[in-house]
């Protein structure tokens, strides 16, 4: 079920035109965000990093309030649902006046809860580390990342976990990724160009809040086979245990658990009117 799509504010049939920069180059930035109870979770940090985008991009934005409206009402119409925000240049035919498009929709999507199996997948067009005009942006174009998953589900699995030609972990295609060692949290480092995640910020504040130490770095492949577990961070999954990656095989442990019950107290709390 999708509820009433709005562009820039105003009520749409959810139709854009052919030659929006969306549709002929992948050229803009999104954010996805769950509410809770109709209240959208982690909204500020999400308009923080849609904004971040849309500077990488060159593409000014309408007033936050406003968008903050936007995502607010829609959420409010579906009650637990997720809100996406989808930001267009405009027109990418010449002569045309770009005006900038904020498409916001929301729909209800059941999530399997996982575990999930995941396939190492080499991706050549990550920049991992390397700085660019996108760097951390968190931009339209996820073709490559949607061919890696489509990949890993070619060979049995759930989905794909991105690692670097020469085998250093990334991110899941639409997700983080984290495991345990030694009671230690390790992950990526941001450093490595992977996107920001507002679950993985929320998710690693609430370990070191249990005294759960959390370790970024730049770890290859073959650091797994020492975890005895592995989740799968993001906001569509929230904290999800990851059962197999590649030919190892992983329980779902009890920080992983931990972690997931603890988000869910988070997100139920940020849902009660009044916070």
């Amino acid at each position: 079920m999708i509820a009433q799509v709005l562009i820039n504010g105003e009520l749409s049939d959810g139709r854009i035109p052919v030659t929006d920069s969306s549709v002929l180059r992948g050229d803009g930035c999104f954010e996805v965000i769950r509410a809770y109870n109709g209240r959208p979770f982690g909204m500020d940090a999400h308009l923080d990093r849609l904004e971040a985008s849309a500077r990488r991009l060159e593409i000014d934005l309408p007033d936050r309030g406003d968008i903050s409206s936007w995502i607010t009402g829609t959420a409010e119409s579906l009650g637990d649902c997720y809100v996406r925000v989808v930001v267009t240049r405009g027109s990418s035919v010449p002569g045309e006046d770009e005006i900038p498009q904020v498409i916001v929709f929301g729909y209800r999507w059941a999530v399997d809860p996982g575990p999930v199996r995941l396939s190492p997948v080499e991706a050549p067009w990550h920049a991992a580390g390397v700085e660019w005009d996108l760097a951390g942006a968190k931009i339209l174009s996820y073709a490559p990342n949607l061919a890696a998953t489509r990949k890993a589900k070619k060979e049995g699995f759930d989905d794909a976990l991105l690692v670097t030609t020469d085998g250093r972990v990334l991110e899941g295609s639409t997700f983080s990724i984290a495991w345990v060692i030694d009671d230690v949290i390790e992950t990526p480092s941001l450093a490595l160009g992977i996107l920001d995640s507002i679950t993985r910020r929320v998710v690693f504040d609430a370990a070191r809040g249990l005294g759960i130490e959390v370790s970024e770095g730049s770890w290859t492949l073959d650091r797994l086979a020492d975890a005895v577990e592995v989740m799968a961070l993001s906001t569509v999954r929230e904290v999800q245990s990851v059962t197999q990656v590649g030919k190892v095989s992983f329980r779902s442990g009890p920080i992983t658990s931990r972690l997931a019950s603890v988000f869910e107290s988070v997100t139920r709390q940020a849902s009660k009117p009044g916070n």
